[in-house]
């Protein structure tokens, strides 16, 4: 307890439960995703061991980054998030022209001399909710005008979540949501929110009328329609990856099985990404890998909640509950396709399922969500203001 004790004063700083909330669920990860991505070992050459390797460097990379991200102070990331506005648009808007197209979908961004794709609507994400906390934040008392919102809130979140759309529904579903709600939590006036969810159905109304002359405005409108509409039904090929997750979940039962137990991994689709939640819950039990898994998220939520209350920055309070609802709402929509309550979305369960970049920008939000923590102890905050008065670049200024 010492030790940890002494981990935490001295280099981690912020709220000791988010940090172990990430730290279990990393954990989590490697043991689930080691076991489920067996089936590839026979694709590398290293075999599942190589496998496990590169996914345990992206979970240190997404450490030092969530580190980084919390020792910056977080109204920098207020500042930042109208830079990055712009650049966030640009890159949403190249993923469509030239980017990597996997399934009928461009999602992907090659970096240049690297090798590395990355989302770009996983960046698009954490900046779009940093920049409606901004926006919300410096609102402050004065009432809103439907100009005002319109110019301020719809166009930026329009512009983003319409650029995502065309590759990626459920993302840009899930967005729009995120930020109604952290909009709804910033007293925007709910006459206001009821003409936005109008704007937003009529556009899309628009958009599919458009799509029957045009086909290529929105490419994977056909997989939509049917994922809707073979939902619940009987078809075993349409449901096929969910028919096999509800199998392994009946097979995890309610107690463990132990590491390495699960075969649903010869059969089941993407078990060490998209339905990872069934194969955990095959290998762990309902009960500690179904509910637990469950609990931490949640328990991520209310402490994001509880920073946000004690937080006397209006921007610091909506950043930390609006990057927190993202994260939360994106894995009980993992886990809700895992157990068929809704279609299948494709989204990974944030800091466990085997992915690139996109657990990056996972550690990122939490590290931004730490930032917001770290400033609610004034002996911290007294000690970063005192060695940036005092570095030789403030000294120079």
């Amino acid at each position: 307890m010492k030790g940890m004790d002494h981990l935490f004063n001295s280099h981690l700083k912020g709220d000791r439960t988010v940090w172990m909330v990430a730290l279990v669920l990393g954990v989590v990860s490697l043991l689930a995703v080691y076991s489920a991505s067996s089936w590839m070992g026979w694709r590398s050459d290293g075999g599942t061991f190589r496998i496990l390797m590169k996914h345990g460097m992206m979970l240190i990379a997404g450490g030092g980054i969530m580190y980084a991200a919390s020792k910056l102070r977080f109204t920098v990331y207020s500042k930042l998030s109208q830079v990055m506005l712009g650049a966030v648009v640009a890159l949403l808007l190249l993923t469509l022209l030239v980017g990597s197209n996997v399934n009928g979908a461009s999602r992907w961004l090659a970096i240049p001399g690297v090798g590395i794709t990355f989302q770009t609507s996983d960046l698009a994400r954490v900046v779009i909710m940093v920049f409606v906390a901004r926006v919300l934040g410096r609102q402050r008392e004065e009432e809103w005008t439907f100009k005002e919102f319109l110019m301020k809130l719809v166009l930026p979140v329009g512009l983003v979540c319409g650029l995502i759309l065309p590759a990626n529904f459920s993302t840009a579903a899930l967005l729009f949501g995120t930020c109604m709600i952290l909009m709804f939590i910033g007293e925007v006036p709910l006459k206001h929110l009821f003409s936005l969810v109008g704007i937003a159905i009529a556009a899309f109304g628009l958009l599919l009328v458009l799509s029957k002359a045009s086909p290529e405005l929105l490419p994977r409108l056909k997989t939509w329609e049917s994922r809707l509409t073979n939902h619940g039904g009987d078809d075993r090929d349409a449901n096929y990856q969910v028919n096999n997750a509800k199998i392994a979940i009946v097979h995890g039962g309610f107690l463990p099985n132990g590491p390495g137990s699960g075969t649903s991994r010869n059969f089941m689709p993407h078990p060490e990404s998209d339905m990872i939640y069934a194969f955990i819950i095959e290998e762990y039990g309902s009960i500690i890998g179904g509910v637990g898994l469950l609990l931490l998220y949640l328990i991520l939520l209310f402490r994001s909640m509880r920073i946000a209350n004690r937080c006397d920055k209006r921007f610091g309070s909506l950043v930390a509950v609006g990057l927190a609802l993202s994260l939360v709402l994106q894995a009980l929509v993992n886990m809700a396709v895992a157990v068929n309550l809704v279609p299948v979305t494709g989204q990974p369960l944030p800091l466990v399922s085997m992915g690139g970049t996109s657990m990056w920008f996972t550690c990122l939000s939490l590290g931004i969500i730490l930032s917001v923590s770290k400033s609610l102890d004034p002996a911290t905050e007294d000690a970063d203001e005192k060695r940036t008065t005092t570095s030789p670049a403030h000294a120079a200024a």
